[in-house]
């Protein structure tokens, strides 16, 4: 066990800072493709909609690269030629989450961005590392200057339109890396760029690829159960895994502990 204190967060982005629309177009999109241009093979498959549940997009989908994430649902629901369909798959859902995300259709997470704050208040550096392309669209919507004065929060870092975006140190969130998660690349590429080696970062997560790619790359690993995911998670193992930021003791970040207040 390091001496010394945590010396970097590395936060994935859907799922654990913003209540995101991909698992809506991931379904949504599905369900076009199969009441349209695939209903010739629906009945082949195992696909209906009640069946594309949170848990679902957890398990199967959620931390992986889009491409990755597509092949991994249409191999769930048997849907024949798989490998043949996920361009097209891909590419039907990417076009409706821009259209949901330029629509407003997400917002962040109270607790989250009380944890982002405590943590940067704490002196620890960040960096965003979410396999999603489509993570700055996000962050870059998000005001914590105004979130704080909503709060009653104040800070002396704050300044007047202060997006989430600029306040990580490192954003490394969708490039395209050789080994998606539960591979480590990602994560231990966000080390080497905020110079700190793994063993001094801890990871926050809410799918257990991603747990994987921490625990893989030699880091702690935070669980988020916002998907009533704690055995999931716990099974990837996490070393600590909780249902809601405001549950971490920022103070224990200091003795590089991940523990409850």
């Amino acid at each position: 066990m390091p001496t010394r204190g945590f010396e970097a967060a590395i936060l994935d982005v859907d799922g654990v800072l913003v209540d995101s629309p991909h698992e809506r177009a991931w379904r949504d999109s599905l369900r076009e493709l199969m009441d349209n241009d695939w209903a010739d093979v629906a009945g082949q498959t195992s696909w209906a909609d009640e069946r594309f549940t949170p848990q679902v997009y957890q398990q199967v989908i959620s931390g992986k690269p889009r491409m990755s994430g597509a092949l991994a649902a249409l191999e769930y629901f048997e849907v024949p030629g798989a490998a043949e369909r996920v361009v097209v798959y891909a590419a039907n859902k990417q076009r409706m989450v821009i259209k949901l995300i330029e629509a407003g259709e997400f917002e962040a997470y109270p607790d989250a961005l009380r944890f982002v704050l405590a943590v940067r208040d704490a002196g620890t550096p960040m960096v965003a590392a979410s396999s999603s392309k489509n993570a700055g669209l996000f962050l870059r919507q998000i005001r914590l200057d105004t979130f704080a004065a909503e709060q009653g929060l104040h800070y002396d870092f704050l300044r007047p339109g202060l997006s989430l975006l600029e306040f990580f140190d490192v954003d490394i969130s969708g490039r395209d890396f050789a080994q998606g998660k539960p591979h480590p690349e990602i994560f231990l590429t966000g080390a080497t760029e905020l110079g700190v080696a793994p063993e001094h970062c801890f990871v926050v997560e809410d799918a257990a690829s991603g747990v994987q790619a921490a625990k893989a790359g030699g880091m702690a690993a935070l669980g988020l159960a916002r998907a009533d995911d704690e055995e999931l998670l716990a099974a990837a193992d996490a070393d600590l895994v909780v249902r809601s930021l405001d549950e971490v003791d920022v103070a224990g970040l200091g003795e590089h502990r991940l523990r409850t207040s």
